[in-house]
């Protein structure tokens, strides 16, 4: 089998596309679609910043290819990154098919063979899935089943192993998840407008016992099979939406919690209000030893099964987003997040000619009596004329850099941004971002500036610099030139990267300092 594993891809890449002429002819309705992304770096030296120029071209690059039909899907995935972008290198460094599948369907059943990509409930216990930004794809190889065998009930059952860059780890999952929908049951439900779901999930995790010494006579008793599950409801009506979920992992010890022997837990809740004019968002969670890999011995972000939100603001500003939180899956926590908006309506005195949104945002996190993480920030857009809308924000914010990071200590800051667009007609806008980091702690302060005018349908040229006021003195300029048309999207830059970590939705990558000209083109058919 082992022998076999390298040459499965590309068998399955002959085998989806060798049929498609002739399934073309004998039926109606076989579509070819798909995608390249190729994101380039032509790498140049910089002391000042610490970039090394290792290589002379760098490149991610993945062509993805589906065809759809009827009864069958197939598809798969050439990945290039023979010479990857900086923070890919080492494991990420390789080219090859690495994600091929087959989808068949068949009456309330659907199959899938080869790797794909589950999520049940909130990926409390089970959530793979790809983020490129982040160098994520966690795929299973293996089998999935769902079935569909009632009205509102969906069975899922599937088996395989975990992708780890360009191997797949040794370790066995098993999952099953079923979901009800109630409403679709009982009339009365229906007749009120109320949707109520029930659902829950089991995990198994098979990986082979190994050597792990607590000292040099005391050998660890690792567990074999580690069951993780999770029972979860959602309610919506009206305006109304709550979700509450418990998951619970027996004893998993691994390189994140040191071999402890302690199960893991998280509850999780989430409420919102949302109508014309005014929205609210509460939601909390407390976890605890939720670390859940295929590979018990890995560090970093690979070998993940699952995925704890991470219940704070993802920032797209520049300044709000450069002290990013990662969720602690190793320890526990406790984190919480409220978020309010209301839009003032037209002619009235807050809310003057053309309205304003005014949106807030508080999220806390830590875990016995230590602050991980807060930040408060509120945000208010306006419409100043028919040409001009004028967003300001605020935002106080903790930053644990030691719990986070490994040093540092806590960075509080205080972050002012003003962001204005003005339209000089229907094909150019004109975009403009200032912003101001103020803190004591870490280099001290930061400025942010920001130009974008957008020609449509086809041009946007942007420049940009972020500059350390405060202790290395240093200025990360970019500028680019984006050129779309069809389904063509190529995008030309030149500038300094800081180093620092990429982060989403609570999962974080480390990207080192570079400079130098980026070229970037994707194209989807």
């Amino acid at each position: 089998m082992k022998r076999l594993l390298p040459i499965i891809p590309y068998l399955l890449f002959a085998v989806c596309l060798l049929p498609i002429p002739s399934m073309a002819q004998e039926q109606k309705g076989v579509t070819l679609s798909g995608s390249i992304q190729s994101d380039m770096l032509l790498p140049q030296s910089d002391e000042k910043i610490g970039a090394e120029k290792t290589e002379d071209f760098q490149t991610n690059t993945y062509i993805d290819l589906q065809m759809q039909s009827r009864y069958v899907d197939a598809g798969v995935r050439l990945e290039y990154l023979e010479h990857p972008l900086p923070g890919f290198e080492n494991d990420f460094k390789g080219w090859g098919v690495p994600n091929f599948w087959v989808k068949g369907r068949l009456g309330c059943a659907e199959l899938t063979l080869g790797t794909f990509y589950e999520q049940f409930g909130s990926g409390l216990i089970l959530r793979t899935y790809e983020e490129r930004s982040l160098g994520i794809d966690n795929s299973l190889l293996g089998g999935r089943l769902v079935v569909k065998p009632a009205k509102g009930v969906t069975i899922k059952a599937l088996s395989g192993c975990q992708r780890r860059y360009w191997n797949w780890n040794k370790a066995w999952i098993n999952g099953a998840d079923v979901e009800f929908n109630l409403n679709e049951w009982i009339p009365s439900l229906q007749q009120t407008g109320t949707e109520l779901m029930l659902g829950g999930s089991w995990v198994n995790k098979y990986e082979k016992d190994e050597e792990i010494f607590v000292d040099a006579t005391h050998r660890l008793n690792l567990p074999n099979y580690v069951n993780a599950w999770d029972v979860r409801a959602t309610l919506n009506k009206g305006p109304w939406s709550l979700l509450v979920e418990y998951a619970q992992k027996t004893q998993d010890p691994s390189f994140d919690n040191q071999y402890s022997y302690d199960k893991g837990t998280v509850i999780l809740f989430s409420g919102s209000y949302s109508k014309k004019g005014l929205s609210l968002l509460l939601q909390g969670k407390r976890s605890e030893n939720m670390a859940f890999r295929s590979r018990r011995s890995m560090i970093g972000t690979s070998s993940f099964l699952n995925h704890l939100p991470a219940f704070t603001q993802d920032h797209t500003y520049s300044l709000a987003a450069l002290y990013p939180y990662a969720t602690q899956l190793a320890g526990g926590e406790w984190a919480w997040q409220a978020e309010a908006g209301y839009n003032f309506k037209r002619k009235t005195a807050l809310g003057g000619k053309y309205g304003m949104n005014v949106k807030m945002n508080l999220s806390h996190v830590r875990w016995q009596g230590t602050t991980y993480y807060q930040d408060l920030d509120i945000q208010l857009t306006r419409k100043l004329s028919q040409a001009f809308k004028l967003t300001l924000m605020y935002m106080n914010q903790r930053y644990n850099k030691t719990v986070i990071e490994g040093e540092g200590g806590m960075v509080n800051s205080n972050i002012f941004i003003a962001d204005g667009k003005y339209q000089f007609s229907p094909k150019v806008t004109l975009r403009t971002e200032l912003q101001y980091l103020t803190t004591a702690d870490d280099q001290g302060d930061w400025a942010f500036g920001l130009l974008e005018l957008s020609l449509v349908p086809h041009w946007m040229l942007t420049v940009s610099d972020m500059y350390n006021v405060g202790e290395t003195d240093i200025h990360y300029y970019q500028g680019g030139v984006t050129f779309s048309t069809g389904a063509h999207r190529l995008q030309l830059g030149y500038g300094r990267t800081r180093a620092g970590y990429n982060c989403s939705g609570g999962v974080c990558r480390y990207v080192p300092a570079n400079r130098g000209f980026t070229l970037s083109y994707n194209y989807t058919f």
